[in-house]
């Protein structure tokens, strides 16, 4: 299997080292959805396009509940990373912002709208038929936008 397609988080995909979070911080820009906030610096020209997260400790005091969410938001991220359509590589800070914790479907879909506007942001519209909103069930898995375009195009 190829690691293109392989809904996987490698090393490569992780923001890490302090030059590269030093000009995430300096340069980036941000913005936000409900759920989230994010920091995004395009055309890193990195190989991959990599993610960091951040929990406040402020707003979390127990680790157990600051690394619930920092899974969840990483899983949300596995799942659509596919979505984003942007060249030369985006370096991504995801930011918790509430005290409350959201359960995965509203992450999910908070997550599918920062790649919705970076890539209106940057130029590219989203290209599948999975909304947003409409995050899977736990237990489901992604098949791709590869299949329903195609049968889509023998349709019409």
């Amino acid at each position: 299997m190829d690691g293109q397609n392989r809904n996987t988080l490698p090393k490569k995909e992780r923001l890490c080292g302090k030059t590269g979070i030093s000009r995430l911080l300096a340069k980036g820009k941000h913005g936000n959805v409900p759920g989230l906030r994010y920091l995004c610096l395009a055309g890193t020209e990195a190989e991959a396009n990599r993610i960091m997260v951040s929990v406040p400790k402020k707003m979390f005091k127990r680790a157990v509940k600051r690394n619930l969410l920092k899974r969840r938001i990483r899983e949300s991220w596995r799942r659509q990373k596919h979505l984003l359509a942007v060249e030369g590589g985006v370096d991504l800070l995801f930011m918790y912002p509430s005290k409350d914790i959201l359960s995965y479907e509203e992450i999910f879909a908070a997550v599918g709208k920062v790649i919705d506007a970076l890539n209106v942001r940057y130029g590219r519209k989203r290209t599948d038929d999975v909304p947003a909103d409409d995050a899977p069930e736990e237990g489901s898995d992604i098949s791709g936008p590869v299949d329903v375009q195609a049968n889509e195009g023998q349709e019409a």
